[in-house]
């Protein structure tokens, strides 16, 4: 008699009868469209999330550009200072070499001035000496005591 697909044809027409009499199909219309509200929903989200990403990136990159202006005027100013500081120790170190010479020169001139001085010493000695000699050979007695001590006197003040 009927055919297999003839009993599944009219099956099949018996079930969507009956999905359609217990409205089925707004269970299924509301579910997918419940399903759709959530997809839009996500997408409005994913959408505003990636909206709030790019404003974040762009203020981020924004302090970067900031930073990297902010690192090159420290460099800048690290540089002036060193520079700064250099010319400020060649300035002392010229200064202090300056003064060194100074000193050098002063006890140089010192020193000269002392052996003039030991060099006149030891000749108004020698002097003395040799005047003292002569006269005790030529002079006798008091008046010869007398006209030592004083010509010795005479030339220690003129000396000192």
């Amino acid at each position: 008699m009927f055919e297999a697909e003839f009993w599944v044809a009219i099956a099949f027409i018996i079930f969507v009868a009956v999905l359609g009499y217990f409205r089925a199909h707004k269970f299924v219309v509301k579910g997918i469209d419940e399903r759709r509200d959530r997809i839009k929903a996500e997408l409005e989200e994913a959408a505003r999330l990636k909206a709030e990403a790019q404003a974040l990136l762009a203020q981020y990159q924004q302090k970067l550009q900031e930073a990297e202006g902010e690192a090159q005027a420290i460099v800048a100013s690290a540089k002036a200072e060193v520079e700064r500081l250099a010319s400020e120790a060649e300035v002392k170190m010229e200064d202090f070499v300056a003064r060194r010479t100074k000193m050098a020169e002063n006890k140089i001139a010192q020193a000269e001035a002392q052996a003039l001085a030991d060099v006149r010493s030891a000749a108004a000695e020698a002097a003395v000496a040799a005047a003292e000699m002569i006269l005790t050979r030529t002079v006798r007695d008091k008046v010869a005591d007398g006209l030592i001590a004083k010509g010795i006197a005479d030339l220690k003040e003129k000396l000192n």
